[in-house]
């Protein structure tokens, strides 16, 4: 039988278990050990496939294949002649899990991020053509009715929380990961987790990433406390080093210490999350005093068809009041989740005020259609604005304007099914005040993205 003949017998015995399985943020998290009794279909068997007769040591294999092209129009706002960009990005995940009993666990995945046609080249998050993603041991040496304690050794992915310091960067082509190892502890009313931890720097060849650096770059304790059903509780620290960190203030070495609690609920109507956070450090000789906060309340309308839901999302978040005066004031997000500020987000969070309205409704099916806007100001009117991996994007110039701008933001999500979906979106991004000072030729911004995804 001709390959091209098994492959898509497998796609389509795939899409017909297409709802067998949700799959996680953090493909680690899967369990399919409960296919250890089941049917064995050419789905099942790739996800369990026991390697024992008592089914403790198993494999389980997946991957994803992700295909995405973007139309940009003067995101830059009209700093270089680029004009119009059309590009297509591709990602390929191929993953293993094995289970070698109840205590030891190995679990490996590779990635390959390709770009074409970008007039500027490939920014940092869009190509790697090969790559460890992630390559790590679980231990678990405790293990009993009150709770797990697991330490993982070895290069992983990481999320914590609402995605607002530290996030695996979903929508990139590149995700995040980091080099280190960490302890986590899993109860019915706790989890901590603490981890010590060196980031990766990114090469465009094959497998030739490197850590910036074998000491820790960052360090942290993560805790979430169930308090009730509506109530939950996040507490946490978090430690970077870096050495030639940059802001509208200079360029210095910069050791910055987190510290931040977050409520959150998810119900079945209301959703919340109020986030606040505090940063001290050094900065050079500089003493940094930053803060940042954040609040989401959402609605979900359950009785009316197609769940229509209205949600509100703010962010407050400190920048650097005045220029060598001995402090440093712009916070440090670490690296967060991008997509809280946009599609294509074009200011990230430091110095910034920000207001998100947000509408979304699902017409039929799967579909679920979005429409968001997201008015944005400088918070100090002596800093710049940043993107969302904390690279200083424009200085602040001695303009007097606070206005960024504001983007107009319409997407559409279909959920073809378990394995496969589709997404696109539209966003317009209206040039302020700020941006209309320091830029001379200043244009608005269009970016166009369509995204086809295929899980297994």
């Amino acid at each position: 039988m001709k390959l091209k003949t098994v492959l898509l017998m497998g796609f389509f015995i795939l899409v017909k278990f297409s709802y067998a399985q949700n799959f996680k943020l953090l493909r680690f998290n899967e369990d399919y050990s409960a296919l250890k009794d089941s049917t064995r279909t050419f789905y099942n068997s790739l996800k369990y496939l026991p390697l024992s007769e008592s089914g403790k040591t198993y494999v389980s294999f997946g991957g994803e294949l992700r295909a995405e092209l973007d139309r940009a129009q003067h995101e830059d706002w009209g700093t270089s002649n680029i004009g119009r960009n059309i590009f297509l990005l591709q990602r390929y995940q191929l993953h293993a899990d094995l289970h070698l009993n109840d205590r030891i666990r190995i679990f490996g995945q590779l990635r390959s991020g390709l770009e074409n046609g970008r007039k500027n080249g490939p920014r940092p998050i869009d190509e790697d053509q090969l790559n460890v993603q992630n390559l790590f041991i679980d231990l678990i040496p405790y293990k009993g009715m009150d709770g797990k304690m697991t330490i993982r050794l070895g290069r992983q992915e990481l999320q914590y929380g609402s995605g607002r310091l530290l996030d695996v960067r979903e929508g990139p082509n590149l995700r995040l990961y980091f080099d280190g190892a960490k302890v986590a502890y899993a109860a019915p009313k706790w989890n901590v987790d603490a981890f010590v931890m060196a980031a990766g720097r990114v090469k465009t060849g094959v497998f030739d990433n490197a850590t910036i650096s074998r000491k820790s770059s960052l360090w942290g304790v993560y805790s979430t406390h169930t308090a009730d059903k509506m109530l939950n509780i996040d507490l946490y620290y978090m430690g970077i080093h870096r050495d030639e960190a940059r802001f509208d203030d200079g360029v210095a070495t910069e050791s910055r210490h987190t510290v931040g609690t977050r409520l959150w609920a998810n119900g079945n109507e209301l959703l919340y999350n109020f986030e606040i956070g505090y940063q001290l450090g050094k900065f050079g000789a500089a003493d940094i005093r930053a803060w940042g906060g954040s609040m989401d309340i959402t609605y979900r309308f359950t009785n009316l068809n197609g769940v229509p839901t209205i949600k509100l999302r703010s962010d407050f978040i400190s920048g650097d009041d005045t220029k060598d005066d001995g402090k440093l004031g712009t916070f440090n997000a670490l690296y967060p989740n991008g997509g809280y500020f946009g599609m294509n987000p074009q200011a990230g969070p430091a110095n910034l005020l920000s207001i998100h309205p947000n509408l979304s409704w699902s017409p039929v099916g799967h579909v679920l259609l979005s429409f968001e806007t997201v008015f944005s100001w400088r918070q100090s009117l002596h800093d710049g604005i940043y993107l969302p991996d904390g690279t200083l994007r424009l200085a602040s110039s001695n303009s007097d304007s606070h206005y960024i701008g504001t983007a107009y933001i319409t997407t559409v999500s279909w959920q073809i099914s378990k394995f496969l979906n589709y997404n696109a979106g539209l966003q317009y991004f209206n040039t302020g005040d700020f941006i209309n000072d320091v830029i001379p030729q200043h244009k608005d911004g269009v970016f166009i993205s369509s995204l086809l995804g295929f899980k297994f």
